[in-house]
């Protein structure tokens, strides 16, 4: 999902949120599976690789770990919202625990904070 797409849910609907994080999970799992031997180690073998299209292979190494990082961190958000809504917390802010707005939750179901909190 784009940050710009906004998915359209029921944010009072539990089923409806849990299915939006669930399949957001395993799109996100998906996609790191896919991108498992990006991130592998560099062959360092000059006979079979120029120096510059080693550099290439390091950089584009580099890049897939920071999406992979990203993605881990996405998984991360993705659990505690699945947990906030088991324990009946989601949609609440948790810094000043007012509810978030639903347009926020609709951009990112994961959100933990409302636009207020994210403002200051």
């Amino acid at each position: 999902m784009s940050p710009m797409q906004e998915l359209q849910f029921d944010t009072d609907d539990d089923d409806a949120v849990r299915h939006v994080l669930t399949e957001r999970r395993a799109e996100i799992e998906a996609l790191m599976a896919g991108s498992k031997e990006a991130r592998g180690a560099v062959e360092l073998d000059q006979s079979r690789v120029g120096r510059l299209s080693r550099m290439d292979a390091i950089q584009d190494q580099a890049m897939a770990l920071e999406t992979d990082r990203r993605r881990t961190l996405e998984l991360q958000r993705i659990g505690s919202a699945l947990k906030r809504l088991a324990a009946g917390e989601y949609g609440s802010c948790v810094r000043c625990g007012e509810e978030i707005e639903a347009a926020r939750l609709g951009s990112d179901p994961a959100a933990t904070i409302c636009m207020d909190c994210a403002d200051s």
